[in-house]
């Protein structure tokens, strides 16, 4: 079968800057819990579409730090711009653990991005342009890298592709995961929504994680419920269920036959080209 992972489990990313919420889901083996910076050039790109704006500010990065117990602290920073290696040290003294590079395009910028961090914190790439596709070979191996993050938002637009899942459904994710495997470096894909929700639902997007060595992914705003803190969280979704769900899910996918596998990669390429050919 083409489940290349060693893995047994998919580490998963919670986005927020709401502490209490920070402090509930770090209970329930959430890995990476995120603060997200990046606001350069993000409204532009995404202008016109349904995606989240962040509103975060380093103050937020002190208090998620402050009440977490088991995940890593991950800051998302803006791209590589003059105001970097402030950006960093400030980052840095409020806690982070690790630092996601957004939006370059090649291996020299994750490699100033790495030299200023210099070792201070772990580096994930976040690979989400044609540019930084390209030049992966030597992303992967520069020093200072943790993992690698692919970003299947903007790196469908840069692409010039539809919908999001194309990346996925066309080889180009199969690509990238191949070279990571290669060099020995971990990898996650995108996000995942709730079992039984979503364009493409979130069980059949886990099939394809584990077709191709996936070992991480966000959460999306499936799990966030908008909610301002965990009451309100708790009256929307169980949500140490839903996510035990995804462990199960994601488990079962890796333990699959041969034809089990190509049969779910033809399901998910064809819910893809379904949602691509309604927008057309």
């Amino acid at each position: 079968m083409d489940c290349q992972s060693s893995e047994t489990n998919l580490d998963f990313f919670f986005i927020t800057n709401k502490s209490d919420l920070a402090e509930f889901v770090d209970q329930f083996g959430i890995r990476y819990v995120m603060v997200d910076l990046e606001i350069l050039g993000k409204r532009e790109r995404q202008s016109g579409r349904n995606t989240l704006i962040s509103d975060h500010s380093v103050e937020d990065v002190n208090r998620i730090k402050s009440v977490l117990r088991n995940a890593e602290l991950v800051v998302r920073v803006n791209p590589l711009h003059s105001g970097t290696a402030e950006e960093i040290t400030e980052c840095l003294a409020a806690g982070a653990d690790l630092l996601m590079l957004p939006m370059f395009q090649n291996a020299n910028t994750v490699k100033e991005f790495c030299e200023i961090v210099d070792g201070r914190a772990g580096v994930i790439p976040l690979v989400e342009t044609a540019g930084a596709v390209r030049d992966l070979d030597r992303i992967v191996g520069q020093n200072g890298v943790e993992r690698i993050h692919i970003g299947l938002n903007d790196l469908h637009l840069d692409m010039g592709r539809t919908f999001l899942f194309e990346p996925l459904a066309d080889g180009t994710v199969d690509m990238i995961a191949s070279r990571c495997r290669a060099a020995g470096v971990p990898f996650g894909i995108g996000g995942v929504s709730l079992i039984g929700s979503g364009e493409v639902p979130g069980e059949t997007v886990l099939g394809e994680h584990a077709r191709v060595g996936s070992t991480a992914a966000i959460l999306s705003r499936t799990f966030h419920q908008s909610a301002e803190n965990r009451e309100e969280l708790q009256g929307k979704i169980d949500f140490p269920a839903e996510v035990k769900k995804l462990r199960k899910t994601f488990l079962e996918h890796l333990n699959r036959s041969e034809s089990n596998v190509e049969s779910d990669r033809l399901n998910f390429r064809e819910r893809v080209a379904s949602v691509v050919a309604r927008c057309a």
